[in-house]
Parts: structure tokens; sequence; C-alpha cells
């Protein structure tokens, strides 16, 4: 096997860093293709985070209710309070049906109506006819959604024949000579053997990071991999500042409970018994965009009135419901709250309150997944060989505020489209060169960093990795949730900067505890730190409200002034600044109105 450096190198066509679904959909078309794929991931690729996935995926195939995906493409434009682009967005909805379709066609077991039709609940933010009555577009299969679409994709690429490096972490990525990226550092996190990926396109894959605050839906691995790696490059992320918050996680714990639950017909009510959304969102009510509800409950309580003996959170009920309906829709939910709370929603309400959920901004790319550079003298131009989809992306589709329901198709329709245009490069021209060599040394110097960590009993003064990690968390759910000001803001900067330094001086807490699981939380935890100096920087920098990203001392959202995405690099203390593209393909543009519900 060849070597580089004393590392072993292996060659492939295509590398997806990531195995949740926008991973997989792309490795499945590159396979398809008959490319050479390599797949890594550091958990086994059905425990990535889209198995949590539940309500399910949003399409205009009006089964339910009479729909149509230009109605789509305006709920997700308002939705994104206007900072979405409207060529990607305009691109998703068109493309919806079919991933839908693809998905019927690879096995997924959407509930069926009594014709045999998929399934369509309602979900917040949805209309018809361009902010109507409301529309039912988001295929379900039952409250598993993203769990059996993962599970399908997964067995797709076993037939395609896709190799996959389980529980294989990545370090950084590897440059050519040329100055594009062909391929990535990765290492095994069972033996801890570094490995070099050399390959012709690269996708960056690698989810979100709600790990970011204390109380979140996302599963440990959500620590912001890819956008590390891509800011230790020299790339920038778009749009940090927009982090969603879902209305109804379980209070005090954070997992999810679906927005399907409230399609399904939930509502929430206060400590006094009342449904408190019309006061909020008079039309759309509980099934109002997920920001406006996020803020309605964190009102609700602050004004003092929330339920239990601290008034702390509300309730959602679907005890009316029925038992019939909460055991064929919402199965997996009924589990969740007998597991955990010790309640049956059949019976009695949920506790619920605002939880870290979604990761707005990210690394970001055109509508064919390219990840692109802005340039201060001429027009934005393309990272040679990289390319990135789903979560970690940002194309951008949700701008301030994601649509429940569009997260399942962003991954699946951009993943797609990524791994089709990685095919047509490729087929042309492979862009293999020789590797940079700096570009090897750095990746090395960063791996063996963490890798010769000393032990706590070994260092003066050290500081434990995971006493940091959740310190990073307490210090952004206080500084930088879901009301924010100028003063918290910057406090938080402070903080978080403060944190960076003191990583210098981590290590080990017990030398009896050195796995290489102790590597990779040292190596998370520094990318969850860039992460979130981005997002606080983004956001003390953004003087307006919009969306997710809601300042009580600029309350009003600023068309003139902010209707732009934010760029953040390493090592930077301000922003710069892009504009949004208004223009979409083929239709009209969405001009900014009032967003209302």
């Amino acid at each position: 096997m060849q070597k580089i450096k004393g590392i072993p190198v292996r060659h492939f066509d295509a590398l997806i860093i990531g195995a949740g679904g926008g991973g997989l959909r792309a490795a499945l078309q590159l396979a398809s293709a008959n490319l050479n794929v390599a797949v890594v991931s550091k958990v086994f690729p059905t425990r990535s985070h889209t198995v949590a996935a539940q309500g399910g995926i949003n399409a205009a195939l009006a089964n339910v209710l009479p729909d149509d995906w230009h109605w789509h493409m305006f709920d997700t434009v308002k939705g994104s309070d206007y900072l979405g682009d409207q060529d990607a967005i305009e691109f998703m909805c068109r493309e919806a049906p079919r991933a839908v379709y693809e998905l019927e066609h690879f096995g997924i077991p959407f509930s069926r109506l009594k014709n045999g039709n998929i399934y369509q609940r309602k979900f917040g933010g949805q209309s018809q006819n361009f902010g109507g009555d409301q529309a039912a577009r988001t295929c379900a299969a039952a409250d598993r959604t993203g769990h059996a679409m993962l599970h399908s994709l997964y067995q797709k690429n076993l037939q395609a024949k896709t190799q996959f490096f389980d529980e294989y972490f990545s370090v950084d990525l590897l440059k050519n000579e040329a100055g594009g990226v062909q391929g990535a550092l990765v290492y095994s996190i069972e033996t801890g053997e570094p490995l070099i990926i050399n390959a012709g396109a690269t996708l960056l894959a690698t989810g979100g990071v709600g790990q970011l605050f204390r109380t979140s839906t996302n599963a440990l691995i959500n620590t912001g991999d890819g956008l590390g790696m891509v800011l230790r490059a020299g790339i920038p992320v778009q749009d940090m500042e927009f982090f969603q918050f879902h209305p109804t996680g379980i209070a005090g714990k954070g997992m999810l409970i679906t927005e399907g639950a409230r399609g399904e017909g939930g509502y929430l009510v206060n400590g006094a018994g009342e449904r408190f959304m019309e006061r909020y969102a008079p039309n759309a009510k509980d099934l109002a965009s997920r920001d406006v509800v996020s803020r309605a409950i964190y009102t609700e309580i602050k004004e003092g009135r929330g339920c239990g003996p601290n008034k702390d959170f509300v309730y959602l009920k679907l005890d009316h419901l029925g038992a019939d309906i909460i055991k064929s829709r919402l199965p997996g939910i009924r589990d969740m709250c007998l597991t955990f709370l010790g309640i049956d929603p059949i019976e009695k309400p949920i506790p619920v309150y605002p939880t870290a959920h979604y990761t707005m901004g990210g690394i970001p790319t055109d509508i064919n997944g390219r990840v692109v550079m802005p340039a201060k003298t001429s027009p934005e131009v393309c990272v040679e060989g990289l390319y990135a989809a789903g979560e970690a992306a940002c194309v951008s589709v949700h701008g301030a505020n994601r649509l429940g329901g569009n997260s399942l198709l962003d991954i699946l329709v951009f993943g797609r489209a990524a791994a089709d245009h990685m095919i047509s490069t490729l087929k042309t021209n492979n862009y293999q060169h020789n590797l940079d060599s700096d570009s090897i040394d750095k990746a090395i110097f960063h791996f063996q960093r963490w890798h010769n960590m000393t032990s706590h009993a070994e260092a003066i003064s050290a500081e434990s990795i995971m006493d940091l990690r959740n310190e990073l968390r307490r210090v952004m759910e206080e500084h930088c949730g879901v009301f924010r000001s100028k003063q918290i803001l910057a406090e938080g900067v402070d903080k978080v900067q403060a944190i960076i330094d003191r990583m210098d001086n981590a290590c080990i807490h017990d030398e009896s505890k050195v796995f290489n699981t102790a590597r990779v939380e040292a190596m998370e935890l520094e990318n969850l730190a860039e992460c979130a100096l981005a997002t606080i920087i983004s956001a003390l920098y953004r003087e307006e409200s919009r969306g997710a990203h809601s300042r009580v001392d600029f309350p009003e959202r600023d068309d003139k002034n902010w209707l732009k995405h934010s760029l953040y690099f390493k090592g930077e203390n301000q922003p710069e600044y892009k504009p949004v593209r208004t223009k979409p393909l083929t239709v009209d543009s969405f001009p900014p109105k009032d967003r209302t519900y």
C-alpha cells in the first residue's frame, strides 16, 4: 500500500464525509454511476442524526389537500424571513415530488391514505394559495420518517457497493498542488491509526452543531466537524447567527416532540389552561413558524403564565386526539413520553420548552453543492473539488428560519444535486494532482496535537475536555439563546474566547480512561468552540431581528441594512457580508413583506 510521510493512502473517485441522509443520498448517486466511493462516518451509518427526524418530508403532492410547488416555494421564502436564496428555494421545491417518489421506490414505508396514496400531515408555516388556508404537505412514515429513510438509503448503498469507513474521525481536508481540495486525513477511532483518503471530489455532509447548547434535540455527535474543517482550511461559514430553537422539546431534557404532533391536532396551553398561540398567530395558531412559536412559549413563561410548580414550561395537549390516532401516527412520541416522563400522552399533556434544534447557517454553497468563496473584487469562486450538503451546508434554502419538513427535503435534493455535479466533473476531469506536502504536514500536526494529549496527572493546572465542553454549552445557552442583546452577546464573545484560550491547557481527566474516544472528544470540542465563536460574533454584529435571530435592542427586521448573508472567517472579529440571491430560476421574485401567521 502507498504511504505518504509514513501514513497509508487509499484512492477513491469520491469521498463523502458523513453518513446521514445527505451523505448517503449522494453516495448512492455516485456509486450507481460506477464511481469508486468512500463514506467516512464517526458512527455506524444508521446511527447518524437523520435517524432522529420524526415528522416528515415536504413535497407538494396534493394527496390530502390542494397544493402546488409555487405555494411551497412562497412558504419557504416567507418562513426564511426573506433571507433564503430564491433560486435555491425554487430548485428544492420543484424537485421535492421526485425526491419523495425516489424514496418510495427505495422502499420507505410511508404512511398511507385509504386510496393507497402517501399520507401528508399538516406542519407549521404551510399554506395554500400563497398564504391562504392551511396546507397538508409533509409526507410521513408515522413519526419515524428519518429512521425509515436512513435505513433504506444505507441498504441501497450496500447494494451499490459503496465502501464504508465506519467509526473513522475526519481530522482535516487535504489540498493538492493546484490549490483544490483532494481528500482528507482521517483516523480509526478503534486503533488510533491515521489514513489519507485521496479523492477527486470531496463532499462534506457532517450535519449541524446542535451540541453548542446545553439543552438540545441533537445527538452527541452533532459537533460541527465539517464546519471546523472548512474554517481551518480558510473557508468561511455563512449565517451562523441563525440557530433554530424547536418550540416543543421535552422540558428539562430536550428530546424532540415532533411538530407533527401539532399537525395531527395537538395544541399548546399555558398555566391557566389557555390556548395562548391565538394571541401570537391568530390564523396559523399552533402551526405558526417555529421561531414564532418558540418566542411565544418563552414570553408566556417569562410573564408568569407557565405550567408546573416553577411555571417553567407549557403543556402540549394530545389527549383529545384519541388513542387510535396517537398509536398509529405518533407511536414514537408516545414511547418517548412513557420512557422519559412516565406520561402517556393519550391521558395526560406533555411538558415542553424550546430547545436548540437546527443550524440554518453552514458552509456556503451554490445549488450544485459546490463550496463557494467570496471574492472582494470579483464574483464568488468555487473551491475546486469540494462540495457540501445537508445541515452542514448553507445553500441557503432556510435563510433565517427553517420550516418543519424542509430539512429531510434539503438533504435529499442537494445531496443528489452535489453528486450529479461531481459525476459530470469527474468524467471530464478528475482533478487528481499530487497532494500538497504542506497541507499534509498541517493535518498531521493537528492530529498529533490531540493524539499526544497529556493525562491529568502529568499536567499542571490542566482542565478536562468535558468540563470545558460543558462550560461552552452553558455559555452559549445563556448568551446566545432565543432572545439576545448587545450586552449579553458581547459578554458571551469574551467567555467563548476565554474557553478557547484555555483549551491549550486541556487534557484527559483520568489516565485510566485515555481511549481513542477521548481524542475524538477533544477534537469535537475544538470544532464546537470555533462554531461557537462564529455563531456569537455573527449574532453580535447583526443589529436587527430576523427569523430565529431575535434582538431585544433591535426588535424590527431591517431590510434596508440587513437583507444580506453574513460570512465568518476563522480568526476574524467581525463578519463580512454578501447579498441574498432574490432572483429565482424561472418565476417572479417574492419581495419582502411583513411576516404574519
